[in-house]
């Protein structure tokens, strides 16, 4: 997802997807561990998306 399309959400769709992608991540890091991940370059792409959602989410908090 990109960051453009992040900065129009709110604090709280935010914080939502910020929970479904949690959610996401752990099945993914569950999926590697029993050898059953088909997609490997997915963890990657949640884990950037974590990390833009939570650049965000810090701006928001000091602006």
């Amino acid at each position: 997802m990109k960051a453009s399309e992040l900065r129009q959400k709110s604090k709280d769709e935010l914080g939502a997807m910020m929970l479904d992608l949690s959610r996401e991540r752990f099945n993914l890091r569950m999926q590697k561990g029993t050898g059953q991940l088909t997609k490997p370059d997915q963890v990657k792409k949640v884990r950037r998306d974590v990390a833009r959602i939570q650049t965000l989410l810090k701006e928001m908090a000091s602006a």
